[in-house]
């Protein structure tokens, strides 16, 4: 793990040392959690999947009433310079935008532009080979498509999934599947058809990857999920940038499938991470 004191961040326009990255206290995302962000892996110096993370960064933004700084040129290039500051062989960058410095607590004022890069592990192949456990909870997210900073719901709910001994908590209404507070579901049914919800959930990165991903057997599709879906379903799992694909074994201390990651999870797994290696090979040539 870096130590902190050896990295950086952006901070309205000025790249500064990590320990002096500081917005002020009249700034919305403080006074009212009002922001939003994106996230992206970066592995040997290159960003991967940039261009996707921009676009909802910017969509985003535009669905909160935001104005990025920076145009896309001056965005990528600042993301670069930051990148260039650290040698970290895989990264997180964070892209936040928040409400500005509101001279009432309330009102918007010019956005403010804040980058942080940080060292993150993908799961190990222990975690993939065992698998996580999950409960439910009825709720959804306020604006589901838009990457807003608000995870007031899922901090709440740390306690508990601790305290029945899960990993993640999936949320639903009235029995309608969505998605986790930092993922997105899929189940696989009994005939190896592969289902993600379609209706209010962030479209993910990683879910958009498998969404469009050629020469495996797997059909994939957006389509409703229930709760008794994933009940009776074959296997399940996660996405995210982090965690890639990750099987999810149990729901509500009842196992899902075998209670096993199963074949199909990890062979989509396998083609995602296939997919990452083209891309970075493909940004490594470009250099």
């Amino acid at each position: 793990m870096a130590d902190p004191a050896d990295l950086f961040a952006y901070v309205r326009g000025e790249i500064v040392p990590l320990d002096r990255a500081f917005l002020h206290v009249s700034d919305l995302a403080i006074q009212r959690g009002y922001g939003v962000f994106d996230f992206f892996k970066v592995v040997d110096g290159q960003p991967l999947f940039l261009e996707q993370h921009l676009d909802r960064f910017e969509a985003s933004a535009r669905q909160m009433e935001l104005a990025v700084p920076l145009s896309r040129a001056a965005l990528e290039s600042a993301i670069r310079e930051l990148i260039t500051r650290h040698d970290l062989p895989v990264s997180g960058v964070k892209v936040l935008l928040t409400g500005g410095y509101s001279t009432d607590g309330y009102t918007p004022a010019e956005a403010n532009l804040v980058m942080l890069q940080q060292p993150f592990a993908f799961p190990t192949p222990a975690q993939v080979a065992q698998g996580i456990s999950i409960i439910s909870h009825d709720y959804v997210r306020e604006m589901p498509p838009v990457k807003t900073i608000n995870y007031t719901m899922g901090i709440r709910l740390i306690k508990e999934i601790k305290a029945r001994r899960a990993d993640d908590v999936l949320y639903h209404k009235n029995g309608l599947v969505t998605e986790f507070p930092r993922s997105n579901f899929f189940i696989v049914k009994h005939d190896n058809t592969v289902a993600t919800p379609a209706q209010d959930v962030l479209w993910g990165i990683t879910r958009q990857n498998l969404l469009g991903l050629s020469g495996t057997p797997y059909r994939i599709t957006e389509a409703p999920v229930t709760l008794q879906d994933v009940r009776e379903a074959k296997e399940a799992f996660l996405t995210s940038t982090t965690k890639r694909v990750l099987p999810v074994v149990q729901l509500d201390g009842a196992p899902i499938g075998s209670g096993k990651p199963g074949a199909v999870t990890l062979a989509l797994l396998d083609a995602l991470v296939e997919l990452e290696e083209r891309q970075l090979k493909t940004l490594l040539e470009k250099q």
